[in-house]
């Protein structure tokens, strides 16, 4: 199911990024709409063309499936302990039993000099 999702993902993103590059680009848009040759607001340039809609379809299917694919890769067992959290546990001070290393002073002790 994992692998099938990945193939999936990788589908979308890439008819996503081709329906993104097909699409004509609007930089004029805005100037004609202010005193521009013939543009205005109420235009038919405003209504979305087919390569806009299956953009708009292709995203939407894109969040969906890295959503589906990031709930099956956590773990299972909410218990589980990171790996930093096990290291850190590792490297904790040493046990009270253990002979201090030499030169250090106990507290309540003397040193004979």
């Amino acid at each position: 199911m994992y692998a099938l999702l990945i193939v999936v993902f990788i589908i979308i993103s890439v008819l996503l990024v081709l329906s993104i590059l097909f699409q004509s680009s609007k930089g004029d848009a805005l100037s004609g709409t202010f005193g521009g040759q013939g543009g205005s607001i109420l235009s038919n340039r405003g209504a979305a063309t087919f390569l806009s809609k299956t953009s708009t379809i292709l995203a939407a299917a894109f969040f969906i499936v890295t959503i589906l694919i990031s709930l099956l890769s956590a773990p299972s067992n909410p218990e589980t302990e990171s790996v930093i959290r096990k290291e850190a546990d590792k490297r904790v001070a040493p046990a009270a039993g253990l002979p201090a290393p030499q030169g250090v002073q106990e507290e309540g002790t003397e040193t004979e000099e």
